[in-house]
């Protein structure tokens, strides 16, 4: 990875030393690749996250972060989320949530694919 470092996909529940290797390495190469084309830092906010962790931030059951299979990136601003959107889709991301702080891809093919969706529970 060019972009990020291993680190940022650790669970941070700071017990279950999970992370990095349990990410799906296509969705690694996708995230390299969207944020070479959107020129500005990605940073992740949530990547791998054990069963623990997810309950513990209100996750949803089956949530694609505990596969490794998801992140969460930060946006401050509509711009920044314009261009990072953009770049994500431009990437090959087919799942997109939207939150007013920070976007969520993820490559789960065991979930509908072409969809944008916003922070409601998981609902889309």
């Amino acid at each position: 990875m060019r972009h990020f470092k291993v680190e940022e996909f650790n669970c941070t529940c700071g017990r279950c030393g999970r992370g990095h290797a349990d990410m799906d390495p296509a969705l690694l190469a996708m995230l390299d690749k969207a944020r070479e084309a959107a020129g500005m830092p990605f940073v992740i906010s949530s990547a791998f996250r054990c069963a623990a962790r997810n309950q513990a931030v209100g996750g949803v059951a089956g949530s694609s972060h505990t596969k490794g299979k998801a992140v969460d990136i930060r946006c401050a601003d509509s711009h920044s989320r314009f261009v990072m959107l953009r770049a994500l889709l431009e990437a090959g991301f087919r799942r997109v949530e939207l939150a007013p702080t920070w976007l969520h891809v993820d490559v789960d093919a065991d979930k509908p694919h072409d969809v944008a969706f916003y922070q409601t529970g998981g609902k889309y």
